[in-house]
């Protein structure tokens, strides 16, 4: 089977998405650094073996993603916890510090806010030891996690 678009997600399906009711939910288990892949052959949690072909410009996979449907089954995609450091900085100062080191590291980072699912307005980078030295060093808060990202880190494009 090859998989040429995502049907949905399941986390945005409204509560009563009646059509994948009780649907038997195989999963293909992937790392967030395969999110970005356009093409790539992956297998389920039942030893299927999937094709997954998306057209240029397709968005990125996310956790909950449905590759298919089909009789009592659906393939969703079910992405693995990365390892992450969320930083909380007190003030908007220690943001900025921060913000700018890691920065010139090119480090990729994602930033969330108090009505997300932390709580607080905090940044999230992939856990890196000279990273958590630097922010032991400077004394601002964070602190270690596994965590399933809603999209992956991506290598950032630059030039000097």
């Amino acid at each position: 089977m090859i998989v040429e678009k995502v049907l949905g997600n399941l986390h945005e399906l409204p509560p009563d998405a009646g059509e994948y009711a009780g649907l038997h939910r195989e999963k293909v288990v992937l790392p967030s650094t395969d999110l970005v892949k356009r093409i790539q052959r992956v297998t389920t949690d039942h030893g299927k073996e999937i094709g997954i072909r998306l057209p240029a410009g397709s968005a990125d996979l996310r956790d909950g993603d449905i590759l298919d449907v089909a009789d009592t089954n659906m393939i969703v995609v079910s992405v693995l916890p990365t390892d992450v450091l969320v930083i909380a900085p007190r003030s908007i100062h220690e943001m900025g510090v921060v913000a700018h080191s890691l920065g010139n590291r090119h480090l990729q980072a994602q930033f969330f806010d108090a009505s997300s699912e932390y709580g607080a307005e905090v940044m999230v980078c992939a856990f890196d030891h000279t990273v958590e030295d630097y922010l032991k060093h400077v004394g601002v808060p964070y602190d270690r996690q596994e965590r399933v990202m809603p999209v992956p880190f991506r290598h950032a494009e630059h030039a000097h």
